[in-house]
């Protein structure tokens, strides 16, 4: 009987130091939160010792000009008027000065080849600061230029630029002649000094 009754002692004590455990843990986990919760926002916004700050300062960013999407629509669309005088169906192109299209117009009756052909122009004249007619006399001394991805040596792109630096790139293709191409991308430029 005196065992019987140590073994329920036993058992009320074993859940008794349970209960007062799981007692213990649940108002220290509390005690950890609200402490926490209690500093002050100063204290909670100050970085640790040693910590590198995320404001990177002027002195370590640049400034670039990008021609805006108003600025680009209105050069593609003065390229594909210019064509449309003469009666050429051409497509226009619009870069950024990374070489993202900004702005593509397939002119009607334009070729299917003619609006990537005009993006690869408008990229190659952004990309070299110059008309693309000028970098395709440059294969003849360096014939490997034409194996960069997404350039096109033909006559028909011209750079926008802003204070001698581009910021653009206008590519037109689909005319007889990359002379006229490039007649009608000069005339996307011109129209944004207007």
């Amino acid at each position: 009987m005196n065992l019987t009754a140590t073994k329920g002692l036993t058992v009320k004590n074993k859940k008794l130091a349970l209960s007062v455990t799981a007692l213990a843990i649940c108002a220290a986990g509390t005690f950890g939160v609200v402490s926490a919760n209690a500093a002050t926002p100063a204290a909670r916004a100050t970085p640790a010792a040693g910590a590198v700050k995320a404001d990177a300062g002027d002195r370590n960013l640049t400034t670039s000009t990008h021609l805006t999407v108003a600025a680009a629509t209105k050069a593609a669309q003065a390229a594909l008027d210019a064509a449309g005088k003469d009666h050429q169906k051409v497509s226009v192109a619009v870069v950024d000065r990374d070489g993202n299209t900004l702005v593509t117009l397939r002119g009607d009756g334009a070729g299917p080849q003619s609006p990537e052909s005009a993006e690869r122009k408008a990229y190659t004249a952004v990309s070299w600061n110059a008309p693309t007619s000028v970098l395709a006399g440059r294969l003849a001394q360096t014939p490997n230029l034409k194996d960069i991805p997404g350039t096109l040596f033909l006559a028909g792109g011209a750079p926008v630029q802003a204070k001698g630096a581009p910021v653009a790139g206008v590519g037109v293709a689909g005319a007889p002649s990359g002379d006229l191409d490039e007649k009608f991308a000069q005339a996307g430029v011109a129209a944004l000094a207007k």
